[in-house]
């Protein structure tokens, strides 16, 4: 086992996950194991965060309006359209009902592109956590498709937990703290995914998340 401190992010897709390929290098049959074993959220802390933050944050979350992607050009909704017909196709074993495939997908899209983020990235996260359960529970509470711990919904929601289960809204969360872990940690994707599941600076947990990253890239 390799651990590496070295910086990257995650939106510099070329040389820096090349690195993070290099750094956080395990032999196949440890990485097997490691995969197979993180499949819940860890302890994720409750910290001190700035009222600013907070407030973004809290904002984000409110927002009301529907996961419903639009584009300026053709293009790129044509190529929106082939993504979410290939990703229902590898997601059909998970999740057999169509309807409510795409409807996860259709979330899955507009909330990491809301912010900043791969959608293959946290569909390789959605499936260490939870393995796309909707209802997934960790023995430390954390709930939903991206595991999100109760707390938050205090921090900077309205305060009913319950609503961490609706799909949309667990994506927001997810996708919303995770954007504000990267930027907490400067860029350096490994962080924040260690502060994510609450082992920051531990390979394990970063190392699951890109190996269940690349079974959802889209190379059209």
């Amino acid at each position: 086992m390799q651990l590496c401190s070295e910086r990257y992010t995650e939106t510099r897709r070329g040389s820096s996950i090349k690195r993070l390929r290099v750094c956080l290098l395990l032999p196949a049959i440890v990485l097997s194991l490691v995969v197979s074993s993180v499949s819940h959220a860890g302890n994720q802390k409750e910290e001190a965060i700035a009222d600013s933050v907070r407030l973004a944050l809290a904002k984000v979350i409110a927002d009301p309006r529907p996961p419903k992607p639009s584009f300026d050009k053709i293009e790129e909704r044509i190529k929106y359209l082939h993504w979410l017909g290939e990703m229902s196709d590898r997601l059909t074993r998970r999740i057999p009902d169509r309807q409510t495939r795409l409807e996860l997908l259709e979330t899955i899209w507009y909330e990491s592109k809301r912010a900043g983020l791969e959608p293959a990235m946290v569909m390789g996260l959605m499936q260490v956590e939870s393995g796309f359960k909707k209802y997934a529970t960790s023995i430390v509470g954390a709930r939903g498709y991206m595991q999100v711990m109760p707390f938050w919904s205090r921090v900077i929601g309205d305060g009913d937990p319950k609503k961490l289960f609706h799909m949309q809204t667990n994506l927001r969360y997810g996708c919303s703290i995770l954007r504000m872990y990267i930027d907490m940690e400067g860029g350096n994707l490994y962080l924040a995914l260690g502060r994510y599941n609450g082992s920051r600076g531990r390979p394990e947990y970063p190392n699951a998340v890109l190996a269940n990253w690349k079974n959802w890239e889209f190379k059209g």
